[in-house]
């Protein structure tokens, strides 16, 4: 009698770790939705809320000391909650929960809501203390010229720093509802602040002598409520956290261990931005509110989408490093490269091209807004628009870093773009300010120069060290994407300068709806060409459904 081989059987924690993978992989492009959903929703909102803020307070001296005092807490927000702790908090969670039980994530998670929140009231409590000492540090000609902004930021920080406090817990807890693929709500938390910024300026400024006030106390309970709500969704997945002050945890060790690095490696923009916002108060008032209007357009494909890929590509870079799926880990990041530049290159050609007009038609209301303002704020719109695309690649660059727990290589290529940046403020802003008086506009075109070589040097050394291997179409995607671009510009141009929006003097002298009507058309035709030229170029939604998925197409 001959003895048949036994056909081997599939290792179970191959099958498994397939169907996971699978499983992870048809989801991505569904998990971005969600959380792009809701950040276009939020950013939606905000753009309502600086509507407003616009009218209520313009760019007058005033309205530039509140965008000081919210930007130093909101800049230590983007270090703590979504940059340095996100990157270093997530991928030890999903280590944990890859490879400990759910007691071990449970004692982690305590460890880390006490060790942190303690941390960052003692920071509170400090600068609450120090405030004239970090208004002198950002708004150094403040001190010595203006004593009425430099006082005012003072009193306004005072107001609005802890929110830094309350908004970095709510990243915490952010953190763990996206490691259990709860996208949904932490993206909707944002809208929060954009609500109760709006009730402060058309409810509760009328009852201050100063509107700016009303809006720093604004800031204050937005940071407030965003934590409270998030609460409820911890307890359903029983990741209510009971605080715990405890340094020596390992788990905390590795966190804290990895945050200081990871500071500067996702977080240089907003430091060169932040810089910006202090050489600004150097320049002629409205400068910082010409560029705080100008970035809050320009962080709207930004926050809506690369924001939202990246949020769902850490947690899923962090699973593939643990399961040592090398190849899964580049497809994943193939994947998010192709859809960061797929919305990044049009939405970039479109702001530099309409900037004025959409300016004019968000902004220019009434008396405290001036036409002077929109042609100045349409210089530096147009400067960040240029660095666009690299802020959106750093999004999903530097976690395919962080995802595999290397802090170093980011924080390297931070450090290098700083200093870039430092120097490109000298080159460009000292001309521009006192020959032509635009010195605002060399302060976003530094950022935006700067940006880029954070975004070329991040993806070079992704490549050098094998962690990324591009796909093989990405030709054939650079034909169909400048293609499709060159068209939406086009019709974009020749629209726009039929309906009138290219000469602003017409366009200004328009009434809201009909400039908003106009808007409405231009961008509508501009995506539709857009969208159509790449259906009939071959781009189909299998090539955004997920790195599988796209793998799949080409071959």
């Amino acid at each position: 009698m001959t003895d048949h081989p036994t056909p081997k059987k599939p290792e179970p924690d191959s099958t498994v770790k397939g169907a996971l993978k699978a499983k992870i992989d048809s989801g991505l492009l569904r998990s971005s939705g969600v959380v792009s959903f809701f950040t276009m929703l939020s950013r939606v909102m905000g753009l309502i809320r600086d509507i407003v803020l616009a009218r209520v307070i313009g760019a007058e001296a005033l309205a530039d000391v509140f965008f000081v005092a919210f930007k130093i807490p909101n800049f230590f927000r983007r270090l703590f909650a979504e940059g340095a702790f996100a990157q270093a908090f997530v991928p030890v969670l999903g280590e944990y929960r890859e490879k400990g039980t759910q007691a071990a994530l449970k004692e982690l998670t305590d460890r880390v809501f006490g060790t942190l929140g303690l941390s960052l009231f003692l920071l509170t409590l400090v600068i609450i203390l120090a405030a004239p000492l970090m208004a002198v540090l950002f708004a150094p000609k403040w001190y010595l010229n203006d004593p009425f902004k430099f006082n005012a930021t003072a009193e306004m920080l005072r107001i609005t720093f802890p929110y830094l406090m309350f908004i970095s817990m709510t990243g915490v807890a952010g953190g763990i509802l996206n490691s259990y693929d709860r996208f949904a709500v932490p993206a909707f938390t944002p809208i929060l602040l954009n609500i109760s910024m709006i009730f402060a300026a058309l409810i509760a400024a009328p009852w201050f002598d100063e509107p700016a006030y009303a809006l720093a106390w604004g800031v204050f309970a937005a940071g407030l409520v965003q934590f409270i709500f998030q609460l409820p969704f911890l307890a359903r997945i029983h990741m209510l956290p009971q605080p715990r002050i405890d340094w020596r945890h390992p788990g905390v060790r590795k966190i804290l261990g990895l945050m200081g690095p990871a500071m500067f490696g996702v977080s240089v923009s907003q430091i060169n931005l932040l810089l910006d916002t202090m050489l600004a108060t150097f320049l002629p008032t409205g400068s910082v509110s010409w560029l705080y209007y100008s970035d809050r357009l320009s962080e709207l494909p930004l926050g809506v989408f690369a924001v939202a890929i990246a949020t769902v590509l850490l947690p899923n870079l962090s699973r593939h490093h643990a399961s040592s799926s090398t190849e899964a880990y580049s497809q994943t990041l193939d994947w998010a490269l192709r859809i960061v530049l797929f919305i990044a290159v049009p939405a970039s050609a479109a702001l530099m091209l309409l900037a004025e007009p959409i300016l004019s038609t968000l902004f220019l209301y009434g008396e405290v807004m001036t036409p002077r303002d929109m042609a100045m704020a349409t210089l530096s719109l147009r400067a960040y628009s240029l660095g666009l695309i690299a802020f959106m690649l750093i999004k999903v660059l530097a976690p395919g870093f962080f995802a595999r727990q290397d802090m170093r290589t980011p924080v390297r290529i931070g450090v290098i773009a700083m200093v870039s940046n430092m120097i490109l403020n000298l080159l460009f802003v000292v001309p521009l300010h006192f020959y032509w008086q635009v010195g605002h506009a060399g302060l976003a075109l530094a950022t935006s120069v700067s940006a880029f070589i954070n975004a070329s040097m991040l993806f070079f050394a992704l490549r050098a060290k094998g962690i990324y291997a591009p796909s093989r179409s990405w030709v054939r995607f650079f034909i169909n994407l400048g293609l499709a671009v060159t068209l939406m510009c086009t019709v974009l141009f020749f629209f726009s300068r039929y309906l009138g929006a290219l000469d602003s003097e017409l366009w200004q002298q328009f009434s809201w709806w009909q400039r908003s009507g106009g808007m409405a058309a231009v961008c509508t035709a501009g995506l539709v060409v857009y969208a159509a030229t790449l259906w009939l170029c071959g781009v189909r939604g299998a090539d955004l459904r997920g790195p599988a998925k796209a793998t799949a197409r080409e071959h």
